[in-house]
């Protein structure tokens, strides 16, 4: 589906344009055109390749989806893939851009993802100082809102953390808890496959020899490097805490498990003390002591409660019960 097509010259907007129309303003000097598709069909790719002269392996890539993160230069043009990545309840639903960019063109197709780059387009428009710099500064807020949107993500991910950690040590150990916290940990590494390719993508757009049309961008590039920097460091650090909490709780009911077991011991020496001594008594031979003496029976049972009034003084002691 065609979301925008419009041309803009020397940092300015000329209008929307019908699609029709793309190829009469290419040729123009300082001009540039700029379309976004969205789930964008064959036939549409198709048509966008006849306009704007694609490279077909860049096209099969887009057509087929599910790309790693990476920046492919064909000759004076570059293609893009970025993913998107979106907080759905409790899920993360993983989107993907893909990015063809020319030095007269720039062209988004948006595949999977909810949120729309409305925003970008509006944002560059207000900056026609930069926007002079054409496609390559298009190219640069396109990834630039990308990698924005990583960090509420990442902030809602580290709050989920501190309320797992919180609810660890609140209550008792349970199996929903290793669950909660290896949920978190495949979000995180959602949010990493994302993340991180992009960051190697993203070096290669400054410093040192970088493609034509990023040239006088490299800043703003580097910039975006810095972002992903820092967020997959975070990352790094989450996935750290997240191992040790699961091992923490691994560990918790380890020692929960423990308690139980000495619970369960130290009833079993109470009852096993009256049914040693009862054992003794309920044999049937003819000739044992006590057998006929008038206090035999109130001996036994003082015994019996003595013995277990002790142990239970001692194991309430130890901290048994």
């Amino acid at each position: 589906m065609l979301i925008n097509c419009a041309a803009y010259q020397d940092g300015t907007k000329l209008g929307d344009i019908p699609k029709e129309d793309i190829h009469a303003y290419l040729g123009r000097p300082g001009c540039f055109v700029w379309v976004a598709l969205k789930d964008a069909t064959a036939d549409e790719l198709s048509e966008m390749q006849s306009q704007f002269g694609l490279h077909e392996l860049a096209v099969e890539d887009a057509r087929h989806g599910h790309q790693r993160p990476k920046l492919e230069e064909y000759r004076d043009s570059l293609y893009a893939v970025v993913h998107t990545v979106e907080a759905a309840g409790d899920e993360l639903n993983v989107g993907e851009l893909s990015i063809f960019a020319g030095p007269n063109y720039v062209l988004s197709v948006r595949n999977r993802s909810e949120q729309g780059f409305t925003s970008v387009r509006h944002r560059t428009e207000r900056e026609p100082h930069l926007l002079k710099l054409g496609s390559g500064f298009v190219l640069y807020a396109l990834i630039d809102t990308v990698v924005d949107r990583y960090f509420p993500v990442l902030e809602s991910l580290e709050d989920e953390l501190e309320r797992l950690e919180e609810r660890m040590f609140a209550v008792a150990p349970s199996r929903e808890g290793i669950e909660a916290l290896y949920g978190l940990k495949q979000k995180l590494t959602t949010l990493k496959h994302a993340a991180g390719p992009l960051q190697e993508t993203t070096g290669k757009l400054y410093g040192g020899r970088v493609p034509a049309i990023c040239s006088g961008t490299q800043d703003y590039f580097r910039d975006v490097y810095d972002h992903l920097l820092r967020i997959n460091q975070s990352i790094d650090s989450l996935r750290d805490m997240l191992t040790t909490a699961i091992s923490v709780n691994l560990s918790l009911i380890t020692i929960q498990e423990n308690e139980t077991v000495k619970r369960l011991a130290a009833y079993a020496a109470l009852v096993a003390i009256p049914t040693m001594i009862a054992g003794v008594y309920g044999m049937n031979f003819d000739h044992m002591p006590e057998l006929t003496w008038v206090w035999g029976y109130p001996f036994a049972v003082g015994l019996m409660a003595v013995l277990d009034g002790y142990l239970f003084y001692r194991f309430r002691k130890a901290k048994w019960l």
